[in-house]
């Protein structure tokens, strides 16, 4: 079983930049898929991007396509969200989740019922 740590969270102005850590232990997440997700109060939790370690393959939601980027690092055994020109509607809490998946074909992983490893949250908030 694979456990996940997020963290990287914090509070910053509109335009500017955070870098969110998702740190595995347990397994190692090669053979994983890892999506990032996002939970604003009164909403639903919304994918935000996902990766297929196996292939690289990498998925944004339109509202964050050109502004975060995702990447992995296997030596590490980490996942990171790069998230620059932030908005105040970016502010929500963010989860990290993964999702064992050994194949080379690329899936698009954005839905929080696909995963069944989850992180605690960290708190983004973007000031206006």
């Amino acid at each position: 079983e694979v456990q996940l740590q997020a963290s990287g969270g914090g509070l910053v102005q509109a335009g500017g930049s955070l870098r969110l850590t998702c740190a595995a232990s347990g397994q190692h997440l090669d053979r994983y898929a890892i999506g990032w997700f996002r939970q604003a109060p009164g909403k639903e939790r919304e994918g935000v991007a996902c990766i297929v370690n196996n292939d690289g393959s990498t998925y944004y939601a339109d509202s964050v396509k050109g502004r975060f980027t995702i990447s992995s690092d296997n030596a590490k055994n980490t996942v990171y969200l790069q998230m620059n020109s932030l908005k105040p509607e970016d502010t929500a809490v963010y989860f990290c989740a993964a999702d064992w998946y050994p194949l080379s074909i690329p899936v698009r992983k954005m839905t929080r019922w696909e995963y069944d490893y989850w992180g605690q949250g960290t708190q983004v908030t973007v000031s206006s």
